[in-house]
């Protein structure tokens, strides 16, 4: 009996532990949007975002493999630029670059030599990215979603990928944020 009075008692302060709760704001198509871009580009959050990936880099470490059939993490970053450079203009309604329609040549194009550059590109573009979702209206995110959310996705893939090369090189520091 003792025990049922206690789990009446117990079950009758959740409800009010439930109202002391700060209300989040409903998420929307934007926001989730927004939060998948945000947390691949800056924001740490579950995983280490890009702009900490790639922190620290020297041009040799930048073109470090562990294998020579392996990308190194200077052609996953040019990679992903690519990619996010080359969506970002259809988004916005412009032509990209042009491309020979070979995925490889968005590996394979990246020059050491402009590492600081693709860094602050891939920085700058990710910054376009979360402005443009921001700024587009409901209509068109909502034609989009599925590709803007593929984007972080797939940004979320080869920045796993970076930090791998980095811990197999021994580049990596932990207190970053993954062991």
């Amino acid at each position: 009996m003792k025990k049922l009075a206690a789990l009446l008692a117990l079950s009758l302060s959740f409800p009010a532990f439930a109202q002391n709760q700060p209300k989040e704001k409903p998420m929307t198509l934007r926001s989730v949007l927004l939060e998948q871009l945000k947390t691949t580009h800056n924001v740490e959050d579950w995983f280490v975002p890009a702009n900490i990936a790639v922190q620290g880099l020297t041009a040799e470490q930048v073109n470090w493999k562990s294998t020579p059939n392996s990308h190194s993490i200077g052609q996953l970053t040019y990679h992903i630029l690519f990619w996010d450079k080359e969506s970002l203009a259809k988004f916005k309604g412009e032509t990209p670059e042009k491309f020979s329609g070979n995925n490889d040549d968005t590996f394979n194009n990246f020059d050491s030599k402009k590492w600081d550059a693709t860094v602050r590109e891939l920085d700058e573009v990710l910054t376009e990215w979360e402005k443009a979702v921001e700024a587009a209206d409901d209509k068109k995110l909502a034609e989009w979603a599925s590709t803007i959310a593929h984007i972080g996705t797939h940004n979320a893939y080869h920045i796993g990928q970076i930090i791998y090369i980095r811990k197999e090189q021994g580049s990596w520091d932990p207190a970053k944020g993954v062991k």
